[in-house]
């Protein structure tokens, strides 16, 4: 899939959203290396706390916030997991 691919998909979803109440989560579907997976699996298994919708979204604020992004939403949920104390 190339990027703009991604941009038609979205610019078609925001039509058909513009007449519908938007919603604060959009589904993604991603193949990732088996070795990241194994490692996310690990991870979450060893924090309880965690699940792979936050393992997924706290890893994709830190790149965009790592590679310039100023939206203020990932901004704040950077700073949000980086200072969160871990629960025990």
């Amino acid at each position: 899939m190339d990027r703009n691919h991604l941009e038609r998909c979205h610019d078609m979803g925001a039509a058909m959203n513009a007449t519908q109440t938007s919603s604060a989560y959009v589904s993604l579907e991603a193949e990732i290396p088996e070795v990241l997976y194994l490692g996310m699996k690990q991870f979450i298994g060893a924090h309880p706390s965690w699940d792979q919708y936050r393992v997924m979204s706290s890893a994709l604020a830190h790149f965009l916030f790592q590679n310039g992004c100023e939206e203020r939403s990932v901004i704040e949920r950077y700073l949000d997991d980086l200072f969160t104390r871990p629960e025990n």
